[in-house]
């Protein structure tokens, strides 16, 4: 799925969510925007691979942002999250 914005003046802004049936239970009630944050990290993986996490859980074993919310060590056929950007 395809979601746009539009902000700041910039032309529309699409990326990629991977279905919310891939979520785990206790994500599936969270607020719209972390679900959302969720969905997309699941479908962006390689990209948020690229970027520094900024939330200091680096000793908590995260590489990047893609680890706060994906563990590093799951396959993409078998996602595992991590709960710490739940909230």
């Amino acid at each position: 799925m395809l979601v746009g914005c539009r902000g700041f003046g910039a032309s529309e802004h699409r990326y990629q969510l991977a279905s919310e049936a891939i979520l785990p239970e206790g994500l599936r009630y969270a607020s719209d925007e972390i679900r959302e944050a969720y969905r997309f990290a699941a479908a962006n993986r390689d990209i948020l691979r690229y970027i520094p996490c900024y939330c200091g859980c680096g000793d908590q074993g995260h590489t990047s942002n893609a680890s706060c919310y994906v563990k590093d060590s799951s396959p993409p056929g078998k996602l595992e999250f991590d709960p710490m950007s739940v909230g």
